[in-house]
């Protein structure tokens, strides 16, 4: 017996609740995630008893059940383009770095990058979306983050050893002693390996014995999670949960009443999650 038609079936359904409320964009990898969800949802487990999920599909399999399907999924981001040779990210509106910039958001991810973008997080949030890949940033944007005083740059990463190098590779390009001094702080905006296991996300592994520094923040289990190699991507967390959660988190914690827009009504009706707060350094 195969398995094609239960998952073209089960990929039928996680492309709607990908995309759900309202017709939202998601990336590939957020697609597999989702599968994941709806081939195994014990991640509707009780948040008070954390875990994490092994992936119940190969990637592999994945990836040929969609190649396979003719008709297309609404909502489903192309493939993201590599970025042009040489350092630097610049905007599309040059005019931007005439004024100050109070907060940045950088990526690890290319494909959330694009997603954020192509779900207007940025104008949402107010705050532009770059992808670390683009490292060093533009320096008329580093300009103008210098000229708003007391500027931050968030970087979302995933829980893994490179997610935190790619904080670590922020930070020291582009925090006070990367910048001359300027008064610019980079916070990391997770993922958090326990928060991710209170929201029972899928998990990896990647290689083992990392050493690397971790925030102080961290717990003794989390740090041992990371040392084992287990890895959880941002594309594990549910497009809306995302979405909301990082509009939430750079609107300052919601303390602030934000105006509606459509994507503010696009998801209104998703929970926050808080996930996206990484300890303090």
């Amino acid at each position: 017996m195969t398995l094609r038609p239960l998952l073209d079936g089960a990929l039928t359904v996680a492309a709607a609740r990908a995309g759900a409320p309202g017709g939202l964009r998601y990336t590939e990898r957020q697609l597999y995630y989702e599968l994941c969800r709806v081939l195994q949802p014990l991640h509707a487990g009780p948040r008070r008893v954390p875990y994490t999920l092994a992936p119940p599909v190969r990637y592999a399999r994945f990836a040929a059940a969609l190649a396979a399907r003719r008709d297309g999924l609404p909502g489903l981001l192309p493939p993201v383009a590599p970025p042009p040779a040489g350092p630097g990210t610049a905007a599309a509106e040059p005019d931007l770095y005439d004024y100050g910039l109070p907060r940045l958001l950088v990526c690890q991810s290319p494909e959330i990058t694009a997603m954020l973008i192509a779900n207007d997080l940025h104008l949402e949030a107010a705050c532009p979306v770059v992808a670390a890949d683009g490292l060093p940033l533009d320096e008329r944007l580093t300009a103008a983050l210098a000229r708003a005083g007391g500027a931050v740059v968030h970087v979302l990463h995933d829980a893994s050893p490179s997610g935190l190098a790619c904080f670590e590779r922020v930070r020291e390009a582009h925090g006070p002693a990367g910048t001359g001094g300027a008064d610019v702080r980079v916070r990391s905006m997770g993922l958090v390996p326990r928060h991710a296991a209170t929201l029972h996300l899928t998990s990896g592994r990647g290689p083992h014995g990392y050493r690397g520094p971790l925030p102080a923040g961290l717990r003794p289990e989390e740090r041992a999670w990371l040392g084992s190699g287990r890895t959880i991507e941002l594309a594990a967390v549910a497009p809306a949960r995302l979405l909301h959660t990082v509009i939430r988190q750079l609107r300052g914690g919601g303390t602030a009443a934000p105006r509606r827009t459509p994507l503010r009504r696009r998801v209104r009706a998703v929970r926050g999650s808080g996930f996206l707060s990484w300890p303090d350094r």
